[in-house]
């Protein structure tokens, strides 16, 4: 069986305010001719298949119109949810989505019933462990064993007791099925060893969010979703990372998804499989009029770009001139090769003594590097005295 691990699509993200529907539908919709090409009998999506708990209609009509292509190129799915998603919405019709080849795995109650696809060899047992919100999940877990009853306890608190208990109920469940049956599992959670980027949402709770790898032992393959790089922690236990890369940490990041090929024995091999990448990210540094005018920068006229301003005065209209040559310009910062800009700002020295004129001017200067001219004095005297006039009024 070929398995194709991916995740974090985050369906609907934007970057710095621009659109990425149109970008997240030709990289996920490339997904349905890398089915096609390799022959990939399941995909697996580890979680946050959305980036809002309550999508917007284009993003809900994006993933549909993705997930069907990736069913008609002859590929079952099989998708878990995680700290962006709503289990709820993401989990909704199930039944009747798994009848189409669409497996949604987002119940707590259910994370030990395994989806079963077979191939030559037997069925292969896909295990969805949903994003555990530790003290949620802790009483949920505890609650589907009372009903079992079998003993309730959870001891510990934290994303490691409840991941512990889910996979022991993993395991106990694949125990009980023929010997050497195949297993992979589903899961979204900050795994000990990974690499985290700026894009991830922190899944920290009382300070700790990273589980130990060892949780996940038992099994053939563990498909991680949660961490936006692609990484392998062990041969068996791996982050596909996002398609797409959705901040400026990530502009070194190869993004990819991982082919998983199990054998009548279990885990045989992993390769991975590059995506396109539909705009590139560059971050660049300098004065503004060097970046506008300079030929070495052409090649970041088309990139998303980050810029970081060493001009002594913050300058105008910054934003605006920079995207008359590069119109993908979404992030802008102003730190001056003196490095006032980043000075630490004492609020009692600085009002000590001054009047209201005087704090006007210096608040001018720190925020571009400047003092304000003689016609912008006299603007900002005239606005003072038309405060001082209203105020004399009450």
């Amino acid at each position: 069986m070929r398995v194709l691990h991916t995740s974090d699509w985050h369906v609907g993200r934007t970057f710095h305010g621009r659109d990425l529907l149109g970008d997240q539908e030709a990289v996920l919709g490339g997904l349905a001719d890398l089915v096609a090409e390799e022959q990939v009998d399941v995909v697996v999506i580890a979680g946050d298949l959305y980036d809002r708990a309550v999508p917007s209609g284009e993003a809900v009509q994006t993933c549909v119109r993705v997930l069907a292509r990736i069913r008609e190129a002859g590929a079952q799915l099989v998708v878990t949810s995680g700290n962006h998603d709503s289990a709820a919405r993401v989990g909704a019709f199930a039944e009747f989505a798994a009848a189409g080849g669409l497996h949604l795995r987002t119940q707590i109650a259910r994370l030990h019933e395994p989806v079963l696809i077979d191939d030559r060899h037997g069925p292969v047992a896909f295990y969805g462990i949903p994003y555990l919100e530790p003290d949620p999940a802790r009483h949920a877990l505890q609650a589907c064993a009372e009903v079992a009853g079998a003993s309730p306890e959870i001891e510990s608190r934290g994303h490691t007791a409840v991941l512990t208990e889910a996979m022991n109920r993993v395991r106990a469940e694949l125990a009980e099925r023929p010997q050497r049956t195949r297993s992979v599992v589903l899961a979204h959670a900050f795994v000990t060893g990974g690499d985290s980027s700026d894009s991830e949402r922190t899944i920290a709770v009382g300070g700790v969010e990273q589980v130990p790898g060892s949780v996940f032992d038992g099994v053939d393959y563990v498909a991680l979703g949660h961490l936006h790089g692609p990484q392998r922690l062990a041969e068996h236990l791996r982050y596909s990372g996002s398609p797409l890369a959705y901040s400026f940490s990530e502009a070194a990041h190869r993004k990819s998804v991982w082919l998983v090929e199990l054998d009548a024995d279990g885990l045989a091999g992993v390769e991975r499989r590059e995506l396109p990448v539909p705009r590139r990210l560059a971050a660049v540094q300098g004065l503004l009029e060097d970046l506008l005018t300079q030929p070495e920068h052409a090649d970041l006229e088309d990139c998303y770009l980050s810029a970081t301003l060493t001009d002594e005065v913050r300058p105008l209209e910054a934003m605006r001139r920079l995207q008359q040559r590069f119109p993908h310009a979404v992030h802008l910062e102003w730190k001056p090769a003196t490095g006032r800009a980043t000075a630490p700002l004492r609020y009692a020295e600085i009002v000590r003594g001054r009047d209201d004129h005087a704090l006007t001017a210096t608040f001018v200067a720190d925020c571009r590097g400047a003092e304000p001219n003689e016609s912008e004095r006299a603007l900002l005297d005239e606005a003072l005295r038309a405060v001082a006039a209203t105020e004399g009024t009450r």
